[in-house]
């Protein structure tokens, strides 16, 4: 769609992350003077200290494994001894180093997005930004803050993310007592890593440093890992997790957890008392919105200071939007950079389409991996939409055999009667690859027979996703013979 304005259209945006970096490539392409306003880097805490740098360490744990279980399928390492004799070499980790690399990475993909921004004409402004009326943003670039830029604009976007709940019975100190941003400071691997918190990102560290080789334990306030997601595939991971190693505990509330020299020492509700080296809080987040003038500017807040905003990104005030954690929607890098997106294309007057949670496809980076979209099997058995529900465990797939794949699932959930696919998960090696066939189904209202229909290379680890679609095949009676 082209757009032609009777002048140049204005864009201020607070925060380089997700959103606000597809914020400002979105504008700048529909032609607007755009100027973004970021303090610790363009990529935001999603690139600099969240989801690259976490995702990068989970893949070197993901290579540990391999190489630890290569054996199982006849690949043999050796060394030779100085008698000659064939010596097996133990898998090592130089945390150092890996460390060192992922943020190397982290560093080096956001300079690379603030060099897509400055091809694409945008303004660049490293400061503090915060709110001044529904056309405006204050910039503090100074050394505290003491100089101030006033930046007007037609449209505002607000992409400011989230940052680790501390609690005051836990406080980090960023070297035993840990946030998920501060565990790249560790120069060893920990000896003993307590994990206080069972939701997405206390499971992904506590999987990655058990693959590493470090001791954990997981502390879960709820009866199971992963409350809040698909039941088959919590159950899953607490297998593999139990396999490997880790103290699972469920039920246990952390009531302080305190430093103790080189220890740390976690006292649990009931009086249980936790040892260990380290120990990471995983207790949730909280935007980044205290300070930013958005209440002054009519915008409308949550109780916990997230930005209230509708499908299109759009907050109370028509032409303030808000995009990623710092808004009520979804807290995905996904998708905060849709919703930048779909901030400007409706600012602008382009072509939208309104986000519906219900086809964002999300995953949890753990190993094996958890991928989901749609409705969920709870969903069909509390009612909230007629469904049936199929799963086929990726045990007998071919080429889940022919890599010693033994944990993880295909599920699919159809509406009753039309067999049109609603919902999936799917627990193994690369989920978050393989959703994607899926949620084309569900964004594109496919059956089960059309998603069966598609052909899947063999063999292959889709074929069960096909396999799946298949038998749940919708005899229609009526239907004419071809």
């Amino acid at each position: 769609m082209s757009l032609s304005f009777e002048r140049t259209q204005t864009v201020a945006i607070i925060g380089g992350g997700p959103g606000g970096y597809e914020a400002a490539l979105a504008a700048a392409q529909l032609g607007a003077d755009v100027t973004l306003v970021e303090r610790a880097g363009v990529g935001g805490s999603a690139v600099m200290t969240d989801v690259v740098p976490s995702k990068t360490l989970i893949a070197t744990a993901d290579a540990a494994v391999a190489i630890a279980q290569a054996g199982d399928l006849g690949v043999q390492l050796f060394a030779r001894g100085e008698s000659g004799k064939p010596l097996k070499p133990e898998v090592a980790i130089n945390l150092a180093q890996v460390n060192k690399r992922l943020l190397a990475l982290a560093g080096q993909q956001s300079e690379d997005m603030r060099a897509s921004l400055v091809s694409a004409g945008v303004n660049i402004i490293e400061g503090h930004g915060r709110v001044d009326d529904d056309h405006a943003v204050i910039v503090s670039t100074g050394p505290g803050g003491t100089d101030f830029d006033r930046i007007e604009a037609d449209t505002l976007v607000v992409s400011v993310g989230a940052s680790p709940r501390e609690l005051q019975s836990a406080k980090p100190d960023g070297e035993r007592i840990l946030t998920w941003t501060q565990l790249y400071n560790m120069k060893t691997l920990p000896e003993h890593l307590i994990v206080v918190g069972s939701g997405v990102t206390g499971a992904e560290f506590a999987s990655a440093y058990m693959n590493l080789g470090a001791k954990v334990t997981l502390i879960s306030s709820r009866d199971r890992v992963l409350p809040g997601e698909d039941e088959d595939a919590a159950q899953v991971l607490e297998s593999v997790f139990a396999r490997g190693g880790m103290n699972l505990l469920p039920k246990s509330r952390a009531k302080s957890v305190v430093r103790n020299g080189d220890a740390v020492v976690v006292t649990l509700s009931d009086g249980t008392v936790v040892e260990g080296s380290h120990c990471l809080m995983a207790v949730g987040s909280i935007p980044n919105t205290a300070g930013l003038g958005l209440e002054d500017a009519g915008v409308q807040m949550t109780v916990s200071g997230h930005i209230r905003v509708n499908r299109v990104a759009r907050t109370s005030v028509p032409n303030i939007y808000a995009a990623g954690d710092c808004t009520n929607f979804f807290p995905l890098a996904s998708v905060a950079s849709m919703q930048g997106r779909t901030a400007v294309f409706h600012a602008f007057g382009d072509v939208v389409i309104p986000l519906e949670k219900r086809r964002i496809t999300a995953n949890i980076f753990t190993a094996p991996e958890i991928a989901t979209i749609g409705w969920g099997e709870a969903d069909v058995a509390a009612g909230r939409v007629n469904g049936v529900v199929h799963k086929l465990p990726l045990a007998g797939n071919p080429r889940a055999k022919m890599m010693g794949i033994t944990d993880g699932f295909v599920k699919l959930i159809a509406r009753q009667g039309s067999g049109t696919v609603v919902g999936g998960v799917i627990v193994g090696p690369r989920a978050s690859e393989l959703i994607y066939p899926v949620a084309i189904a569900v964004e594109r209202r496919l059956t089960v027979d059309q998603l069966s229909r598609v052909f899947a290379a063999y063999p292959s680890l889709t074929t069960s996703i096909t396999d799946a679609a298949r038998a749940m095949h919708i005899v229609d009676v009526d239907e004419p013979e071809e």
